[in-house]
């Protein structure tokens, strides 16, 4: 095998190595998550809200407010709340 193809392999092998690593740390941080999750529920925290609250948190505030607007208006449309008062 020429010395191109062994440093092609090296690099390779070095990928594949440095992506099992992240891969063992993003399960290992997963299962953290889900213990604080856990904690949280056995402290009477209702998680599916909580996770709502996170994903919220990482929204850009015009962003978030735009998808509450269009919730809003879905949701009048389909006579689940009063419709939104005019602008």
């Amino acid at each position: 095998m020429s010395e191109a193809h062994g440093v092609a392999r090296d690099h390779l092998r070095s990928f594949v190595e440095r992506i099992e690593r992240l891969e063992e740390e993003k399960k290992t941080i997963a299962d953290d998550i889900k213990e604080v999750y856990g904690e949280a529920k056995a402290m009477g925290f209702d998680t599916k809200v909580l996770r709502r609250v996170v994903s919220i948190r990482k929204q850009d505030q015009d962003e978030r407010m735009e998808q509450e607007a269009v919730l809003d208006t879905y949701l009048a449309a389909l006579g689940m709340i009063s419709a939104p008062p005019e602008e």
